[in-house]
Parts: structure tokens; C-alpha cells; sequence
């Protein structure tokens, strides 16, 4: 620890070097081992941003294909791959996995922290991700890319007509993806609540971190319905059980209502991060305080929880009844109103200030007119009438991409040029950026506003050819060279990039003279971003405190020195943002690479229907999930530690609200989505699909259940009596603690049981959608009570290590979570069972 009172140069120079050896990653293959955020978060972007390339590639296909009548650049199967397969790489491969990118590099940096909260899983999502998205590139490569549109609709994408492995790739692909997209999100949500610097109350926030804080909310609700789908279409693909089959009591309308349950909200999850990024850039590019910070917040929340009830806009045609069409249709342009309330802060942060013309604010007024004019098209859109007018046609496409491109892509290259004399410690050179911007800018327009025309012209989306003479040539071919025009633009843009990197010169610290906390670190940041952590008194730390900065660099703030070469960080109070935590993180390790490896072989191995591979897969990915827990915890109590400043707090495993705590919380949020949605599953095809009753119903007597529901609430009671009874444990009492975690296992496994013997009595799940319904009911239970086990059997083995005590007891509550959450679902699951038989007879 350093000497009280300023440090020396030398001493500041001694920290900096012993931080930078405590945080670094080892060169050359152990770069793969990598966990940090700044490195993972780049590495995001630069992925993403290769997969942009991908999906620019396949647009300019599309538009060489449609600029004249009859074109015979590709046939009608290879184009339906290439629009599916550009739809998929710009949604899922591009949009969301850069907006992670940016915010696990910056949330950090921003919030006064040293990393986000659980290093080795950002790593781990990183490599789903990658894996995910080349299981899509390869099968494109060879022919066999998803061809049924990027969103997979039933019956389309079921056996009988997509009988290869095109569907299944994207089935189990984005599944892939979406699991990184759920790590990050409770990642990110766990880190903003818990990981700012400290005085940095809620209302402190940076603006960017609200938006990022809503966004990962909405991913934690909005991902799981189409997960859920993916899984129940791929069992119907590989198992033959019939969920969206109309001939067998399913309905190809459940998989419309998962799917856009997760899609509507995704275009918000798209928009609200680049509208983060404009309430960060504007008013530092127009030198004043941003307007009506509180109002924003305010829209930020209600834009997240209305954009959930918006789905059914998707659907009007579908033939649903008017009661639903007028409320959906209301809700639809209900969004308007906060979406307006930010425009109008922006604009009134404008009028009010100075603002400079460079070149992030030129990119910030193209997303003005660009995405203003798709929220325009996207009221009409939401009016049913007009809906039924244009549905499926090329106006569709254009509103969808002047919302996407306007309140995404614009604000990314704003930020591009705003944030990355921080990744490089450059600044531009030369003025290539502009021209960038105004053939991207042009370009796009003229791709896009002339398709409103060829949309309202009747010209309907997805087909790969036309007749002559019908008034689309023209349209079409200027889209087409709109769209050229568009990709010299971000082809000049990447080169601007390299030019600025590689040529740039030298940038000062805080080249655009911002207030908030990423321009305290060094630029390029170091890999600890900071040698002290911060104390924040207001919304504009670098504006209210100028010298921040450096007395940060010289250990002037909080945890200003090393301690047994550790990676610690600051934990706070969620709301009064005192310190209430030492949050010790992992160093670099394989483990994430090798765990996603094991993923990947069960998603290979349902892919190509190896099916002995999947069980090999998930037991090699427990076994690495296992090897995570070596080198956490202590077999000691350590009580409270010194942070600085006169200041002690405990390590995160002996602290209340440890973040593997909160991040257990928010995943069983998650789960509970996911669970929901497969109820609404069964009663939406017990109220709506086809031929329905079933001819056989399960004959369940009302102990069966019983049994099965009284294995978890013991369960459950045995995980919460652990918890109490370790809360009072001596050493003589420890082998209390684990008789009960030993019978909370015993509950698990019983639950188990009884539930797989449910499962075996369930008549013909192949034959009608209510008994695959029932058995996709009992198998959600059934693995969530083996995973019980597990967490049980975990608990008792730390216990037995010496782990656990009174004050360390964080795999205790986590495991109590667990198994409280297991009881509850799986009660309300075997009672829906047992329902079933008798509702379908009404």
C-alpha cells in the first residue's frame, strides 16, 4: 500500500507498474485467454463490424439482382439464402453484438470501474458469439445458409418444406449468439447497478448508461421467447413433436407470437443504445449541459416497457380480432410520445448551445433526418388500414431500415469518430470522414426513400425477380445505385479508419473537452483503466472536478495501490452508491474459450443429428462451468479490508449483495421469461390452434403431481434452512448445514422422479401439440430440478472444503435462489399438467 498523504512521481510511476502487472494478458496464443473488457469489448466490435462487411456484401447481391427486370445474377434459391442470410448477419450478427461491444468497452470507463462484473463470462459470450455467427458464414459458404427469412416463419421453416439443414443452421446458430447476447445482459445490468464509482448515485448516471441499463432489461425479456421458439421448433425439426403443426393441434401462429415478442422489442434494443450515444455526443458537440436529462430518463423506461406491447403490430394481417387490432394499433403509436420527448430534449439541447460542426455532430444530424423520417413511416405503419395497404412490401423494407440504419448505424459512426481517439490515442489526420459521410449519407437515401415509392407501388418484398413494364424498373434501379453509392461511402469510412489509426496524430487527453469519466483514463486506456477509482459528487465529474485526472493516476482516490496481486475493484449500495464491497476479479484464463468449445459441440451435435455428442458436450461444458469456481472464495474469513480514504470494506464473498448474487437474481428473471412464455404456449394452443381436443389426454391423479411438487418445496426449504442454519454456525453445527443441503438434493432428485415418470405416461407427444406441450412443460421442470442437484451438491462439496461460514455464504444464497425458483416454476408447471385434461374438455 502507498504511503498516506500525495504520492511521488516514483511512487505513482511504482503503481502504475504493478497494476499494469497485476491486469494485463500474456502476448501471442495467450491473448486468447483474454478476459479483460477493454480487449473482449474491442474484439466485439471488430467482429461485429466484419460481419457488417458480410451483411453490406449480400445487400449489394440483393440490389445487383433486383436493379433490372428478370435479373440473372442468382436463382430464386440462392437469393432466398442470401436476403435470409442478410436479414440474419444485420439483426443478429451485427446490430446487437456491436452495441455489446461498445458498451463492454465503455461501461467501465464511464462508470469509474476497473472492469465489468464477471470478466471470464463476457469472455465466454464473446466466443459463443464468434462460434455461432461462423457456424452461419460456413454453411452459407457451402450452399446450405437458412433460406426461409430472417424470421424463420412456420411452415415455411418446418420439415416439409425446409427439409434440409438450412433451417436448422439458423435455429441453432442464433440460438448460439443469443447466448452471449444473455450473458452480456446480465453482465451489463449486474455492472451498472453495482459497479459505479462511488457517490455516483442513480440520478448521477451518465445518460448512456441509462439507455444501456433499459436495453439490457429489455434483452433479459425480450430474448427468451425467441429462444424458447427456436428450441420448440428445432425439437419439432429433429423429434417430430407436432407444436406448430395445424394437422396435429399445433398452430404456425404461436411461433409469429414468440418471434416478434423478442422482435419488436429488439428494434427498441437496437435504437435505445444509439440513442445513448447521441445523448452523450450532442451536448458535448453543442457545449452546453444536455436538456431535460430527467425527462429522457423518464422516455428511456416508458420506450422499454411499451415496446413490449407492441408485437401484434407485426401480425395485423394474420387475422386477428379488432378489439386486439385497435389496442395494439394504439400502443404502436403510443411509443411516439417518449421517442419525441428525446428529439426534443436533443433539439432543445442544440438550440440552447453552441454547437460545433465536426464530425460527429455531422453523423448526429444524418441520424436526425434519417431516423425522424422511419419513425414518420413507422406511425403509418402502425395505423391497420394503411398496415394492410403495404404489408410484406418494399415499404416495409424502407421503414425498417430508415428506424435501424437512422437510429443505429448513424449514431455508431458518430461515436466511431467521437470515442476513438480513446481506443487509439489518435486524432485525425485527414478529412476523408466527411466525404464518407456524405456518400453514405446520399447513398442511403436513395436506396431507401425511392423503395417507399416501389413498396407503395405494390412491389412485394423477397421476390427475386419482376415483369417489365410494371413501374418498379425504374425505382429499383436507382435504389440499386443508391446502394453502390452507399458502400463506396463506408468503404471510404473503413480506409478513414486505418488512415486514422495508423497515421493519426497524437490526441490530448480530452480532445472534445467532455465531463464524464472515460476521458479521465489515459487514451489509450490502460488495462486497469484507472490507478485509483473516483469519487463523484455530480452528473459532470471532469467538469466539477478538473484535476480528477491526475490525482486518479497518481492513487489519489479509492483502492489507490496493490494488495497480494489481486484485481479489485469497488462494489457500492445500488442506491446511496457507498462503498459496500472489494470485488476481487479473475485474471486471464482458457477457461471461457474451452467452455464455449464444449457449447459448441452440443449445438454441433444436434446440428448434424449426433445426438450421443450433445450429452458428451454438456457434461464437458459442467465440468468447465465447474473449474470456474477453483481459485474463488477463501477458507478464512477476512472481515473488512482498507480501500483508501480513511475507508474499509468486506470482500464481495463475505458482502450482502455480492454481484454472482444479483447476477443469479437477474438470469432466474430471465428464466422466468422463458418459462412464461412456454405457459402462454400451451394455453395459446389450447384457446387457438386446430383441432383441438386431443384424442388422448395423460391420466394424471392428483398425487402424481403432488409428489413431484412436494420433492421441490422440500428442496427449496432444505436450501433456505442451510442459509439459517449457517447464519449460525459454529464448526460444530457445520455438519447441520450440510445434512440439509444433502436433503435439499434428495428433494431435487425425487422431483426428478416423479417428474420423468410424468413425462414417460404422456400419450403420443408425436401425435398432437398437447402432448408435446406437456412434455416440453415437464421437461422445464425436470432440468431444472437435476440442475438443483447440482447446485446442491455444489454447496455441500464447498462446505466440505471449508468455503463456507457464517460470513462466507454467497454459494449458499445463490444456491437457495436457485432451488425457491425451481419449486415455484416447476409447482406451476406440474399443476398446468394436470390442468390440461381437464381444460381442453370445456
Amino acid at each position: 500500500m502507498s504511503a498516506a498523504g500525495a504520492p511521488s512521481s516514483d511512487l505513482a510511476m511504482r503503481l502504475h507498474r504493478d497494476l499494469d502487472r497485476i491486469w494485463s494478458t500474456p502476448p501471442g496464443v495467450g491473448r486468447l485467454s483474454a478476459v479483460n473488457h477493454t480487449i473482449v469489448g474491442r474484439r466485439f466490435i471488430v467482429a461485429a463490424f466484419v460481419f457488417f462487411i458480410i451483411g453490406g456484401l449480400l445487400a449489394m447481391l440483393i440490389r445487383a439482382q433486383l436493379a433490372t427486370p428478370h435479373g440473372a445474377f442468382v436463382g430464386p434459391e440462392l437469393y432466398n439464402q442470401i436476403f435470409t442470410m442478410h436479414g440474419s448477419v444485420m439483426m443478429f450478427l451485427f446490430a446487437i453484438p456491436m452495441f455489446e461491444g461498445v458498451a463492454i468497452y465503455m461501461l467501465p470507463k464511464l462508470l469509474g470501474a476497473r472492469d465489468l462484473a464477471f470478466p471470464r463470462l463476457t469472455a465466454y459470450g464473446f466466443w459463443c458469439y464468434v462460434f455461432g455467427g461462423s457456424i452461419l458464414v460456413v454453411a452459407m459458404l457451402l450452399g446450405v445458409a437458412p433460406d426461409s427469412g430472417w424470421f424463420m416463419y412456420t411452415p415455411l421453416s418446418s420439415n416439409t418444406y425446409s427439409p434440409g439443414i438450412n433451417a436448422d443452421v439458423w435455429l441453432l446458430g442464433i440460438t448460439f449468439v443469443e447466448i452471449s447476447a444473455v450473458c452480456a445482459a446480465v453482465e451489463i445490468t449486474v455492472t451498472i447497478l453495482k459497479m459505479r464509482a462511488p457517490g455516483m448515485t442513480i440520478d448521477r448516471m451518465p445518460l448512456f448508461a441509462w439507455y444501456i441499463l433499459v436495453t439490457a432489461g429489455m434483452m433479459l425479456a425480450g430474448f427468451p421467447p425467441l429462444i424458447l421458439g427456436s428450441i420448440l421448433l428445432e425439437v419439432e425439426r429433429a423429434f417430430d413433436l407436432p407444436f406448430f403443426d395445424p394437422a396435429r393441434g399445433g398452430d404456425p401462429l404461436l411461433w409469429q407470437h414468440l418471434f416478434w415478442l423478442f422482435g419488436h422489442p429488439e428494434v427498441y434494443i437496437i435504437f435505445l443504445p444509439g440513442a445513448g450515444m447521441v445523448s452523450t455526443i450532442l451536448p458535448v458537440m453543442a457545449r452546453r449541459e444536455i436538456v431535460g436529462y430527467t425527462w429522457i430518463v423518464v422516455s428511456v423506461v416508458a420506450v422499454g416497457f411499451l415496446s413490449f406491447g407492441l408485437w401484434v403490430h407485426h401480425m395485423f394481417t394474420t387475422g386477428i380480432p379488432h378489439l386486439a387490432l385497435g389496442f395494439f394499433s394504439a400502443a404502436s403509436t403510443l411509443v411516439a410520445i417518449p421517442t419525441g420527448v428525446q428529439i426534443f430534449s436533443w433539439l432543445a439541447t442544440l438550440i440552447d448551445g453552441r454547437p460545433q460542426l465536426k464530425l460527429p455532430m455531422l453523423y448526429l444530424f444524418g441520424f436526425f433526418v434519417v431516423f425522424v423520417a422511419g419513425g414518420l413511416t413507422g406511425v403509418m405503419v402502425a395505423v391497420v388500414p394503411f398496415d394492410w395497404q403495404v404489408h410484406d412490401t418494399h415499404f416495409v423494407v424502407a421503414h425498417m431500415h430508415y428506424v435501424l440504419v437512422g437510429g443505429f448505424v448513424f449514431p455508431l459512426l458518430a461515436a466511431a469518430y467521437y470515442w476513438l481517439p480513446h481506443v487509439s490515442g489518435k486524432v485525425a489526420r485527414y478529412p476523408l470522414g466527411h466525404a464518407a459521410f456524405w456518400l453514405i449519407f446520399i447513398g442511403f437515401n436513395v436506396t431507401f426513400f425511392i423503395m417507399h415509392l416501389t413498396g407503395l407501388l405494390g412491389m412485394p418484398r423477397r421476390v427475386f425477380s419482376y415483369e417489365p413494364g410494371w413501374g418498379w424498373d425504374l425505382p429499383n434501379l436507382v435504389s440499386s445505385f443508391g446502394g453502390f453509392l452507399m458502400t463506396i461511402g463506408f468503404a471510404l469510412f473503413v480506409v478513414d479508419m486505418m488512415l486514422h489509426v495508423r497515421f493519426g496524430r497524437t490526441a490530448p487527453r480530452n480532445p472534445w473537452g467532455a465531463s464524464t469519466l472515460e476521458w479521465a483514463t489515459a487514451t489509450p486506456p490502460a488495462t486497469y483503466n484507472f490507478a485509483s477509482l473516483p469519487t463523484v459528487s455530480g452528473r459532470h465529474p471532469l467538469r466539477d472536478t478538473p484535476e480528477l485526472p491526475s490525482d486518479l493516476a497518481g492513487g489519489r482516490g479509492y483502492l489507490g495501490f496493490p494488495r497480494e496481486g489481486r484485481q479489485e475493484t469497488l462494489g457500492i449500495h445500488m442506491t446511496a452508491a457507498t462503498p459496500d464491497q472489494v470485488i476481487v476479479l479473475p485474471g486471464p484464463t482458457y477457461l471461457p474459450l474451452y467452455t464455449a468449445f464444449a457449447t459448441g459441440v452440443v449445438f454441433l451435435g444436434l446440428l448434424f443429428k449426433v445426438y450421443w455428442l450433445v450429452p458428451v458436450g454438456a457434461v464437458l461444458m459442467l465440468a468447465m462451468f465447474m473449474l470456474w469456481t477453483r481459485g474463488t472464495g477463501q477458507l478464512r474469513d477476512r472481515g473488512p479490508l482498507p480501500i483508501g480514504l480513511g475507508v474499509s470494506a468486506p470482500a464481495h464473498w463475505e458482502a450482502a449483495g455480492a454481484p454472482s448474487w444479483w447476477a443469479m437474481v437477474f438470469t432466474l428473471v430471465a428464466d422466468g421469461v422463458l418459462f412464461s412464455s412456454l405457459a402462454f404456449g400451451a394455453l395459446f394452443l389450447w384457446v387457438s390452434a386446430p383441432g383441438w381436443p386431443p384424442p388422448q389426454v395423460i391420466d394424471v391423479q392428483w398425487w402424481q403431481p403432488a409428489l413431484a411438487g412436494a420433492g421441490l418445496v422440500a428442496a427449496a426449504l432444505a436450501g433456505r434452512r442451510a442459509v439459517a442454519v449457517n447464519g449460525n454456525a459454529d464448526a460444530s453445527r457445520s455438519a447441520g448445514r450440510d445434512r440439509w443441503l444433502l436433503l435439499a438434493a434428495a428433494g431435487h432428485a425425487f422431483a426428478l422422479a416423479w417428474l420423468v415418470l410424468l413425462a414417460l405416461a404422456t400419450p403420443g407427444p408425436t401425435l398432437h401439440a398437447y402432448g408435446a406441450a406437456t412434455v416440453a412443460l415437464l421437461a422445464y421442470a425436470g432440468f431444472h430440478a437435476a440442475l438443483g442437484c447440482v447446485f446442491a451438491l455444489f454447496g455441500l462439496w464447498r462446505s466440505r472444503a471449508g468455503y463456507i461460514s457464517a460470513a462466507r455464504s454467497l454459494d449458499l444464497r445463490i444456491g437457495a435462489l436457485w432451488h425457491g425458483y425451481t419449486a415455484a416454476t416447476g409447482i406451476a408447471a406440474v399443476l398446468l399438467v394436470a390442468a390440461l385434461p381437464r381444460l381442453v374438455t370445456l
